[in-house]
């Protein structure tokens, strides 16, 4: 670090400051002479030795580390930060005054302690909370009326969706949001990007074409100019696993989670988190049929059942045909007797028109 040499002088300062207080306390006057040299002189030679020895650890290990940080932070989460140190050094500031009449070396050493610790947690809390915070200094973010007189415009708050490994290698989350169905912003996590990065890297054939389609409908969504994707650089330290990771994100920004990963599902809907299952999409805008309609369907498959054909409508459901099989590879007109709802989708049973 080209700093280092700066800041090994201010760890002795700042210990040599130290150590001329807890010399002044021990002589008992804050004059230098014959007597109070015997404590003033050597603490403050030795707090300074240990300041500038110990530097590498107390001074430039931190500042390493915070400007490493600091490159990964990102730009609301470095702005709520100083706003709440200055709310803090402000507060530390009001209490210095009282502080400072106190007996030393009290006194002397408090108030920086102060400014130190109130500062620390000004900008912690209003990083942890910002989002509450901003809410609170916002309220017209509710849906208001604008002109009453002329047409309708709604001011509503956008809402963030957070994309799945799942999902992105699903693919039709692409078709979904360029129908123009999905009214906010999708936002891809860095943590879920690099889960797709090491699918599209495995030595499996399998999976690594799959994480390089996943990969390629990021890319279509990027370069949509319809579509407002971001990718984040948050990533909670309170999770260890991608899914975890997902729903505290999720519960930190009050965003939605779009998923196909039915265990995440259920987790995410336990712990309050808004979820986009773009399975329970496709069952919902499946063709409605009743008992007794007709539809004309080609037979393509044997059934499990003696006799059973089967054929599929246009959205993908499954038509089982009773006394079917006599017609595979023909179109024939059926006739619809049941529909039932199961957990893999909507399943049709038919017979043919005429039986």
């Amino acid at each position: 670090m080209r700093l280092a040499s700066l800041f090994r002088v201010l760890g002795t300062l700042v210990y040599g400051f130290i150590g001329w207080e807890l010399g002044v306390a021990l002589a008992r006057t804050n004059e230098l002479n014959t007597d109070s040299a015997r404590y003033i002189v050597p603490a403050t030679i030795l707090c300074a030795a240990l300041g500038y020895f110990l530097a590498p650890w107390i001074v430039i290990a931190p500042a390493r580390a915070a400007r490493n940080s600091l490159r990964q932070v990102p730009i609301g989460e470095l702005l709520a930060g100083t706003l709440g140190l200055a709310v803090g050094v402000l507060i530390a500031a009001l209490l210095t005054f009282p502080l400072s009449r106190l007996p030393p070396p009290f006194g002397n050493i408090l108030p920086l302690i102060t400014v130190i610790v109130l500062g620390y947690l000004g900008a912690a809390v209003l990083v942890l909370r910002q989002a509450d915070i901003w809410s609170l200094l916002r309220p017209g973010r509710a849906a208001k009326i604008i002109n009453p007189d002329g047409p309708l415009a709604v001011n509503a708050p956008s809402l963030t969706m957070l994309l799945d490994t799942s999902v992105i290698i699903d693919g039709r989350i692409a078709d979904v949001a360029q129908t123009g169905f999905l009214m906010g912003s999708m936002a891809v996590p860095r943590f879920v990007l690099n889960e797709l990065q090491y699918i599209a890297d495995s030595p499996d054939a399998l999976r690594r074409n799959r994480g390089r389609r996943g990969l390629e409908m990021l890319d279509r969504l990027q370069n949509n100019s319809d579509i407002k994707i971001d990718f984040i650089d948050i990533d909670p330290q309170d999770a260890q696993q991608v899914d975890d990771k997902l729903i505290s994100l999720a519960i930190q920004l009050h965003a939605a989670v779009i998923t196909n990963d039915y265990n995440l599902n259920r987790v995410a809907r336990l712990q309050g988190v808004k979820i986009l299952n773009v399975n329970e999409l496709a069952n919902a805008v499946k063709s409605v049929l009743l008992p007794g309609e007709e539809i004309p369907l080609k037979i393509i498959q044997e059934g499990k059942e003696v006799g059973q054909g089967v054929g599929y409508l246009e959205d993908g459901t499954m038509v089982v045909v009773e006394s079917g099989r006599r017609f595979l590879n023909q179109e024939i007109l059926v006739q619809v007797t049941k529909v039932l709802q199961t957990n893999a989708g909507r399943l049709i049973f038919a017979v043919p028109e005429g039986n």
